[in-house]
């Protein structure tokens, strides 16, 4: 999986102001990720969902790395 920048404490202090609205700009959805948005994308890997999925690389960036 390739989460791309997740608002988490190992951002404090990182993510606020221009840093933010920059980082926001690089995806299409406008903001960045969320620790919840990344935990979906799990689940539905660990679900029977997925049973099909293999050898997959998952873009859980927002659309950043398009």
């Amino acid at each position: 999986m390739a989460p791309g920048v997740i608002d988490t404490d190992m951002h404090q202090g990182r993510l606020v102001g221009v840093a933010l609205a920059w980082v926001s700009s690089l995806s299409p959805m406008g903001r960045v990720g969320t620790p919840e948005d990344v935990a979906d994308a799990v689940a539905f890997l660990a679900s029977d969902d997925s049973r099909w999925v293999t050898g997959h690389w998952l873009d859980a960036s927002g659309g950043t790395l398009l």
